[in-house]
C-alpha cells in the first residue's frame, strides 16, 4: 500500500511516502540520481546493518555504506567526523545524496552530516523505528549531544524525502517500540485528545490495526506545526510544542549518561513530570494525571527513574536547555489533554523541584 503527505514548506517542501516495502520506490530514486550524475552514500548502524541486511542489498545495490554504533552514543563529534571523511572518502560531490536509513541517531547524525558536508548536501530519510518514524525522521532537525547537554550542535536541515515502511517494525525490539509509543502518547497530548484516547482503550503494539494509520496520523500532526513555525521561532507555542516531556527528559538522558534510557524512556517519564507540573499550575486534574501515568505504563514505559538521580545535577542540565529565553527555562506544559502551550513565567522553582522529585531524583545521593 502506498500513500503520501506532504511537509508543506515552500522551496523545502517535500513528501512523507508511506509505502511497505519500500524497496522498489527507494531504487527508483536511486537510479534517478545516478542518471542526473548524483552520486549517493548510505549511513546506517550496526543493528539495522544486521536485521535488514537483505533490504540495505536489495534498496541500495552497491553504493558506497558506512556502518556507524548503534545508540546514542553515536551522535558524537567523533562519529560525525568519520561521516565527513567517509563522504570525502568516496568524492561524494555538492549533487550527492546521503541515504539515513535507521532510528533517530542515525537520521539526526546523517542530517546534520549532511547539513554540514561541503555546506550542505541533500539527504533523504528511511526511518527504521517506530520513534523516527512518528517524529524525528520528520521536520528537518538534525544534531548532535555534547557533555554539556542533549543536541547542542546541529542544524535545521530539511530532507529531501521522507519513506516510512512499517515492515522495519517487525524486527524491531520491544524495548525500541515502547519508545516510540512515547512520542505517539506525547502527539496525544499535545494536540490529538482523541489519538490519546485511542491509546487509553488499547495500546499501540507492533500487531495492533491501527498501528500504520497511527504513524500517519503522528506525521500529519507533526508536518502542520512544522510548516508553521520551521525553525522553532514562534514566541510562544508553534514548534516548541513539539517538546512536550523533552525539557525534562533530556536532562535526564544527560545526567544519568546517555544510552542508560532510550530516547523515548526518557520522554515518557520527563511527561508525567510535565503533567506534574501542569497539575501544579492548575491546569490539569489530579486524576487526568493518573490517566496519563496509566497509559505510559501500559505502553511498557517508565513512569519514574530506575534509580535515583541528584536534583541539583538536573536542574543545572535544565537549564541548557535549548529553549531557554533570556535566561528562563521555557516548559511545555498541558491546558488539558490534547492541548499544550509554552511557559516560562509563572513557573516556581520549587514547582520543578517537586516535579523532579516526584519521578525520583534526591537531594543527594
Amino acid at each position: 500500500m502506498t500513500s503520501e503527505l506532504k511537509v508543506e514548506l515552500g522551496s523545502n517542501s517535500y513528501p512523507i511516502r508511506f509505502e511497505s516495502p519500500a524497496i522498489t520506490a527507494i531504487q527508483r530514486v536511486i537510479a534517478d540520481l545516478a542518471d542526473a550524475g548524483r552520486p549517493s552514500a548510505l549511513l546506517t548502524d550496526q543493528g539495522v546493518s544486521s536485521a535488514q541486511a537483505s533490504f540495505l542489498r536489495q534498496a541500495f545495490g552497491g553504493i558506497p555504506q558506512l556502518t556507524v554504533t548503534q545508540g546514542e552514543k553515536a551522535k558524537s563529534l567523533e562519529v560525525f567526523g568519520e561521516v565527513q571523511e567517509f563522504l570525502a572518502t568516496h568524492h561524494i560531490s555538492r549533487q550527492g545524496v546521503l541515504w539515513a536509513v535507521g532510528g533517530g541517531v542515525v537520521g539526526d547524525l546523517g542530517g546534520f552530516a549532511a547539513a554540514s558536508y561541503l555546506r550542505g548536501i541533500e539527504f533523504f530519510q528511511v526511518p527504521t523505528t517506530l520513534l523516527a518514524m512518528v517524529d524525528s525522521s520528520v521536520g528537518g532537525k538534525t544534531g548532535l549531544n555534547l557533555a554539556a547537554g542533549k543536541n547542542l550542535v546541529g542544524a535545521f536541515h530539511q530532507p529531501r524525502g521522507v519513506f516510512i515502511d512499517t515492515n522495519f517494525l517487525a524486527t524491531l525490539p520491544p524495548r525500541e517500540f515502547a519508545a516510540g509509543a512515547a512520542e505517539v502518547i506525547k502527539y496525544g497530548l499535545l494536540g490529538d485528545a482523541e489519538l490519546f484516547a485511542q491509546l487509553e482503550r488499547a495500546p499501540l503494539t507492533p500487531k495492533s490495526g491501527l498501528l500504520a494509520a497511527t504513524i500517519r496520523r503522528c506525521c500529519a500532526l507533526k508536518a502542520r506545526v512544522v510548516a508553521a513555525d520551521e525553525r522553532e521561532l514562534a514566541a510562544e507555542g508553534g514548534r516548541a510544542l513539539l517538546n512536550l516531556g523533552h525539557t525534562f527528559g533530556h536532562a535526564i538522558e544527560q545526567v544519568a549518561g546517555y544510552g542508560t534510557y532510550l530516547h523515548g524512556e526518557a520522554v515518557a517519564i520527563g511527561l508525567v513530570a510535565a503533567a506534574r507540573l501542569s497539575q501544579k499550575l492548575g491546569s490539569i486534574s489530579a486524576a487526568e494525571v493518573g490517566r496519563i501515568e496509566a497509559v505510559i505504563a501500559a505502553h511498557n514505559l517508565p513512569v519514574r527513574l530506575w534509580s535515583p538521580l541528584a536534583l541539583k545535577t538536573l536542574l543545572v542540565a535544565t537549564a541548557r536547555d535549548k529553549k531557554v529565553r533570556a535566561g528562563q527555562t521555557r516548559f511545555v506544559v498541558l491546558t488539558r489533554l490534547g492541548e499544550a502551550v509554552t511557559r516560562s513565567e509563572g513557573i516556581a522553582p520549587a514547582q520543578v523541584e517537586a516535579c523532579f522529585r516526584e519521578i525520583g531524583a534526591v537531594d543527594s545521593l
